[in-house]
């Protein structure tokens, strides 16, 4: 059997190599769907405050744990800091809000989402912030350093309510900045990652640093098909002519192909599925692999395709050029 973790710097804790991804799971649904994730075997649940359900991802751990299914120390739990959060004095409130939502003593990993400092919104008038504020069409940056960030961030290390921290959309660019000054370096690198934007420089670099990686978005323009026309008009990985040929001669699904060609590179992955055969399906991913000759022709369908582009919702700011 593959090892089915990643040891992250600092603390040596084991981040699973496929967790659960809380995007865009509808509040209706989230508690027992967090709740059969786990009981199916998924360890690591990847959630942010944007994805605005945080509270019932906290109560479909809480029945797993309740019932026996899991202890809490066997969980790896992800929540992020959402832009409108960056400012010194907001950094631990926006935290405190996060655990208080999920009913946690401590987070497993905490991320900045972007690397986009956006003025202050106080949630007893919007919670979390979006991109814009309400009424204007263009974002309003915050004169908030990713430095002074980051020292909160590592602050919740050493009160010892996050175990580690991270970022996530960050460049090399911006990770060099913060490789000199930060007291702990980021566990982990969070970034859309499919065989149509496979960032090769960016990953092995990464990895080289000690920063473990963990794609979102695995299936490509699947998630974006009603945020942008990118995602509307490219051709779907999850039913691509090549992926299915593969999928046929392993005898699997085009999900666990594609997931498969990212474990392989030592990437994690967060899929997210609502059907709990395919959340089963999308976990059995360690006891095959792909021949070389399968991933090199995966590695052909590059072609610069991201999908999570902030220039492709209408905001004027080109974030990863």
């Amino acid at each position: 059997m593959a090892q089915t973790y990643i040891e992250l710097n600092r603390t040596g804790d084991k981040m699973p190599l496929v967790g659960y991804g809380c995007w865009k799971v509808d509040n209706k649904d989230c508690e027992e769907t967090i709740y059969t994730a786990i009981k199916n075997g998924y360890r690591l649940i990847d959630g942010a405050a944007a994805y605005e359900n945080e509270v019932e991802v906290g109560r479909g751990i809480k029945k797993a744990i309740q019932e026996g299914i899991v202890k809490r120390e066997d969980l790896f739990v992800v929540t992020k800091l959402w832009n409108t959060y960056h400012q010194k004095d907001h950094v631990r409130p926006a935290f405190d809000r996060s655990l208080k939502e999920m009913d946690l003593e401590y987070i497993d990993l905490y991320l900045i989402h972007f690397p986009v400092p956006i003025e202050y919104v106080d949630p007893a008038v919007k919670y979390p912030g979006g991109w814009l504020q309400d009424g204007q069409t263009s974002i309003a940056y915050e004169r908030s350093p990713i430095h002074v960030c980051w020292a909160e961030m590592e602050k919740l290390v050493d009160d010892k309510v996050a175990r580690n921290i991270g970022v996530s959309n960050f460049n090399v660019m911006a990770l060099l900045d913060l490789f000199t000054y930060c007291r702990y370096k980021p566990a982990t690198l969070q970034v859309e990652l499919h065989p149509y934007l496979q960032q090769k420089r960016l990953v092995e670099w990464v990895q080289k640093q000690g920063v473990a990686v963990t794609a979102y978005s695995s299936f490509g323009p699947a998630s974006y098909v009603t945020l942008n026309e990118e995602g509307k008009t490219a051709k779907p990985l999850l039913s691509h002519e090549l992926v299915q040929d593969i999928a046929t001669k392993y005898e699997k699904s085009t999900a666990q192909v594609l997931l498969r060609w990212s474990i392989q590179r030592n990437v994690a992955v967060i899929p997210k599925s609502m059907n709990e055969g395919r959340m089963k399906s999308n976990l059995d991913i360690f006891s095959w692999s792909l021949e070389q000759k399968d991933v090199d022709a995966l590695n052909k369908l590059e072609m610069g395709a991201r999908f999570n582009d902030t220039v492709s919702y209408g905001f004027d700011l080109p974030l990863f050029d």
